[in-house]
């Protein structure tokens, strides 16, 4: 456990109207107490869950800036210590310096993820519900941000603490046979623990099924832009983002490597990678590019095949390229038809969605297409879902437990043989919420989190 007092910036680097300083530990209301001052001189002592106007001094008795101060006494905190947050002026210098004179008075600057991990280590928050309030602060689309508040709300964690107390008490009742082996007491019914093992185990593979879609939602679904060169692949990746991220000529080969950005419609995140031009090339750099374009394709779930309607022959990718076209037709992944260049057109008419990169036509219409395409890979999932990939391999260990306890029952071992299966499964679900964790596990964690939060 933590008794130091530590302080940050909670809000983001930069200039802005309101920057927020958070003081949390044993000393952080005497510290705030003996720098704040009412605006007439007098001392001031912060009271709990009340904001309160007041100067902020240095230590020359100078006006450093005017701000609102709150206090929360521990427990009723974010992080369960006492905690002092300074609304001041968002003037860089300004945060700078309240921050130095926080430290000169005895605070120590937070790590990463320190005020979170405090309210893990006081028990308000489990592991799990720790990891969403970074994914909820990472939240990019409706989809992403209902998951993480659901997450955060303990909806997952409720669903975990049952399958872990079902697994104790079974454990529980297995060391008491082992405790009476002499005897040959059996205290667990073979067919009811066959029963309830076949429906935690079920339990665990729809968790397991479900971090598809939770992935999807919280990284984003990919889609790879996909053409022959000058097709209009990357004005397509401009017009698409409404922005003018990829360089566009009419030279062929213009783009030589893959550019990725994120784009949310209609509430799903996707994440869109153009690609070079796929062609046969004898220029070394050309046909590396050739090479991604495929790779990508072999991680995206949607891919955008893009030709150019003027082209009388439209000539497919088959021809050079029967792998990729394999890859796509024989997999579940959505493809995706488009004939750039339909302003150029007199009788617009093609195999694939007309659309014009140039004019915008047939964009809106693309991106409506896109996102059915993504809520088909990314099916409504009822109940909990899982979305990190810590979790969904600690839960891989816990089938692969739980399937050898089911063994060892078929074969009718012993009781102390299924009891470290089970163990196992224990002790992989704990490392989910923390009843299990390890110092390296919690500092990869939070390490990931920003400073301040």
């Amino acid at each position: 456990m933590k008794t130091d007092t530590i302080c940050a910036i909670a809000t983001p680097a930069g200039m802005g109207g309101i920057a927020v300083l958070r003081i949390a530990g044993p000393e952080a209301c005497a510290l705030a107490d003996s720098l704040l001052r009412h605006p007439d001189g007098t001392p001031l002592r912060l009271r709990p869950r009340h904001a309160t106007f007041a100067h902020l001094l240095l230590d020359d008795g100078q006006l450093l800036d005017e701000v609102v101060a709150t206090l929360f006494t521990a427990p009723h905190s974010y992080c369960g210590d006492d905690t002092v947050e300074l609304a001041c002026h968002g003037s860089p210098y300004v945060q700078q310096r309240a921050l130095q004179l926080l430290v000169e008075h005895g605070a120590r600057l937070a790590e990463p993820g320190e005020f979170t991990q405090r309210a893990f280590l006081n028990g308000r928050l489990d592991l799990s519900q720790a990891e969403a309030v970074a994914d909820l602060i990472d939240a990019r689309s409706q989809a992403a941000h209902s998951l993480a508040v659901s997450q955060m709300r303990g909806g997952y964690a409720r669903e975990l603490a049952a399958l872990r107390q079902q697994l104790v008490d079974l454990t529980a009742l297995l060391e008491l046979e082992l405790d009476f082996s002499d005897e040959d007491l059996e205290f667990v019914d073979r067919t009811q623990f066959r029963t309830l093992l076949t429906t935690l185990r079920a339990r665990v593979r729809q968790l397991l099924d479900s971090f598809r879609a939770g992935n999807a939602i919280r990284q984003g679904v990919p889609v790879a832009i996909i053409g022959r060169p000058n097709a209009g692949k990357s004005s397509l990746l401009n017009a698409l983002l409404a922005d003018e991220r990829a360089i566009v000529s009419p030279i062929p080969g213009t783009t030589r490597d893959t550019i990725e950005e994120t784009l949310v419609v209609e509430g799903i995140l996707l994440r869109i990678i153009d690609t070079a031009g796929l062609r046969n090339s004898d220029d070394p750099i050309e046909a590396l590019g050739c090479q991604r374009a495929i790779q990508a394709v072999e991680r995206a779930s949607i891919v955008l095949f893009v030709r150019d309607a003027t082209k009388p022959s439209k000539v497919a990718l088959s021809a050079d390229f029967p792998t990729l076209v394999e890859a796509m037709l024989h997999t579940d992944r959505r493809l995706i038809e488009i004939d750039n260049k339909s302003d150029l057109l007199i009788s617009p008419t093609g195999e694939g969605m007309l659309v014009s990169a140039l004019t915008g036509a047939g964009i809106d219409d693309l991106r409506h297409a896109i996102a059915a395409a993504a809520r088909s890979l990314v099916p409504r999932h009822e109940g909990p879902m899982l979305s990190n990939l810590r979790h969904y391999e600690a839960l891989r260990h816990v089938d692969t437990s739980l399937g050898a306890v089911e063994d060892a029952m078929q074969q009718d071992l012993p009781s102390d043989l299924i009891a470290v299966d089970l163990r196992s499964a224990l002790y992989h679900l704990g490392t989910i919420t923390g009843e299990v964790s390890s110092d390296d596990i919690l500092a990869s964690i939070f390490s990931r989190f920003c400073i301040g939060k």
